[in-house]
């Protein structure tokens, strides 16, 4: 009867031993096919990676651009980018005052809505690693009338609406400046910024009124005439007639904006070639007709 027992207690032992292998063994080659399974997601991340850098396979660049002429142009450019491998996805195209921070914070790739001026002022005021990647077109900042088609039938005490922003309000004075109207401090001009308080002489006798860019399309029935960004003009599809405005030698070239980074990033290289080339800016020449100037002489 012992005998039988111990025989008993000795073959469950054993059987036990036996299921426990038999469970290790089993579980062995599932972590090993965990593991050469997460292997492969590594080596294939990194292909991705090795193919990015290298130009090779499909590249996204996510950016944010205003809607007239930006987005019109990026457009444009998309099927050259998109045979070098290349995909343009524009995550908005209506840049804001979180546009430059979002760029800076690795949201996007590039942004194409500003001047080389105003990204220095952000960079300067925010502390952003940002620069421009190249100017691409020129926005000449313009004086429109529905009242007058000449400067010579502008009246005395004439009432004109300019943008309070820094950067615009010198331009529009500038310009004002150049058509005989007023005389700027030398010093404004040396610091590309101003407002009416540096006008030092009316040589005509006029009434400026300083109001946000974004109002002066909207209330322009209330001014003899007005000065507005080329874009705001475009994007409202005003028909007024254009008095006066910035020469091509104009230093607000609208320009990508990279982190500094990706300066050396081919496909940020990729888009600014294609940009520039002279058929993209020939074809901004020939639809915007003198409303959006490119930055490359064309000879024509």
């Amino acid at each position: 009867m012992k005998n039988t027992l111990v025989k008993k207690i000795l073959s469950t032992i054993a059987l036990s031993a036996l299921v426990f292998n038999f469970a290790a063994c089993a579980q062995k080659p599932a972590q090993t096919s965990l593991s050469s399974s997460d292997t492969s997601a590594s080596q294939d991340s990194a292909t991705v990676s090795d193919a990015q850098a290298n130009g090779e396979g499909k590249v996204v660049l996510k950016g944010i651009v205003d809607l007239v002429p930006h987005s019109e142009i990026i457009e444009h450019v998309k099927p050259v980018l998109a045979e070098q491998g290349i995909e343009v996805v524009l995550v908005a195209t209506a840049a804001d005052s979180t546009t430059n921070e979002r760029l800076n914070s690795g949201e996007i790739d590039f942004n194409y809505f500003q001047h080389l001026p105003y990204l220095e002022s952000e960079v300067q005021a925010n502390g952003y690693k940002l620069a421009s990647a190249g100017g691409i077109h020129i926005e000449p900042i313009t004086a429109y009338s529905d009242k007058y088609k000449s400067v010579d039938e502008i009246p005395a005490d004439a009432v004109v609406a300019i943008p309070n922003d820094g950067t615009n309000e010198y331009r529009a004075l500038r310009i004002l400046e150049e058509n005989g109207f007023i005389v700027l401090d030398p010093a404004a001009k040396d610091s590309l910024s101003a407002s009416v308080k540096d006008i030092t002489e009316y040589k005509k006798s006029i009434k400026i009124v300083e109001i946000d860019s974004a109002q002066i399309i909207p209330t322009k029935d209330d001014y003899d005439f007005f000065i507005t960004n080329t874009n705001k003009a475009l994007e409202a599809g005003i028909t007024s007639a254009k008095l006066f405005s910035e020469g091509k030698d104009s230093p607000y070239a609208n320009i990508i904006a990279v982190r500094e980074e990706d300066l050396d990033n081919p496909a940020v290289k990729a888009l600014v070639d294609a940009l520039l080339s002279e058929e993209t800016q020939q074809w901004i020449a020939d639809k915007y007709n003198g409303a959006v100037i490119p930055v490359i002489t064309l000879g024509n």
